[in-house]
C-alpha cells in the first residue's frame, strides 16, 4: 500500500515516513498544495494525508479539486486546525477523515486502517458515458450506438474506474486495489487478462475507444486523436 503525505513540516514528514513504512507502507512526500495535486492526479496511492495549512494551495482547496477531478482516493486531513467548524468543513468538502495535531502514531495508524478497510464507494447509479459508449452500472450493459452487450461483475467494476477517469493514466497497483480490493491476494497477470477482455467488449461493440497500455505505469481509456 502507498500512501502521500503532503505536509510543509517537513520534520513531521520524515517522523510520519519512518513512522509508516516500518508498518510496510510505501510513502512520497510533497511539501505544497500544488506539488501534491501533482501527485494526486497520478492515482498512484491507495491513501493521501494531507495538511490544511500548506503553502502555495491550501489543503481544502487540493481536497476541492481533488474532488471535481473525480479522484476518489481516501484522505485524511491532519492539521492544528481543531474547531468544530474547521472539522466540518473539512469531511464536508471531502475528506475521510481528520485528525487534529498533535497525535498519537497509533490512533493515526487505527484510522488508516478503519479508511482503507471501506469498500469503494461510487457517487450513484445513472450511466457513464465517455465518447461514444454509455454503460450501466447496475445491470452491467455496455451500449455504443444501436449494439450491446453485458459485462461480468469483475470487468463491469473495471470499466467503471476507467470511465470515472476518464482519459487519465491510472497504475496497475490503483487498478488492482481499487477493483479486487486493498487486502485482495490478486496475481498481476490477472490484471492484464481483464485488460484483454475489456478491449475485447469494447471492439464487439464497435467502439472507438481505446485501452491503452502505459508501459512502466498501468492503463488509460481514452478517445483516439484524429
Amino acid at each position: 500500500m502507498r500512501i502521500l503525505i503532503i505536509e510543509d513540516d517537513k520534520s513531521l514528514a520524515e517522523t510520519l515516513r519512518y513512522q509508516l513504512e516500518r508498518e510496510h507502507f510505501e510513502t512520497d512526500i510533497c511539501h505544497d498544495g500544488v506539488d501534491g495535486l501533482h501527485f494526486i492526479e497520478q492515482q498512484a496511492h491507495d491513501l493521501i494525508l494531507l495538511d490544511r495549512m500548506i503553502p502555495v494551495l491550501d489543503g481544502i482547496s487540493v481536497l476541492k479539486i481533488t474532488r471535481e477531478k473525480n479522484i476518489h482516493t481516501p484522505i485524511i486531513f491532519i492539521t492544528a486546525m481543531g474547531a468544530l467548524h474547521d472539522k466540518v468543513t473539512g469531511l464536508e468538502c471531502g475528506a475521510d477523515d481528520y485528525l487534529v495535531k498533535p497525535f498519537d502514531f497509533e490512533e493515526l495508524l487505527a484510522r488508516i486502517h478503519s479508511v482503507l478497510r471501506r469498500p469503494v464507494r461510487w457517487e450513484g447509479d445513472k450511466p457513464l458515458k465517455y465518447g461514444d459508449i454509455s454503460f450501466d452500472i447496475k445491470q452491467k450493459m455496455l451500449y455504443c450506438n444501436k449494439i450491446n452487450c453485458s459485462l461480468s461483475a469483475r470487468e463491469g467494476n473495471l470499466l467503471e474506474f476507467f470511465l470515472r477517469n476518464p482519459g487519465m493514466t491510472i497504475p496497475r497497483a490503483s487498478l488492482l486495489s481499487k477493483v479486487w480490493g486493498p487486502d485482495a491476494s490478486v496475481e498481476d497477470g490477472n490484471l492484464d487478462n481483464y485488460i484483454y477482455l475489456l478491449r475485447r467488449r469494447l471492439k464487439g461493440v464497435k467502439s472507438v475507444l481505446q485501452l491503452k497500455t502505459v508501459r512502466g505505469i498501468g492503463y488509460r481509456l481514452e478517445v483516439p486523436h484524429d
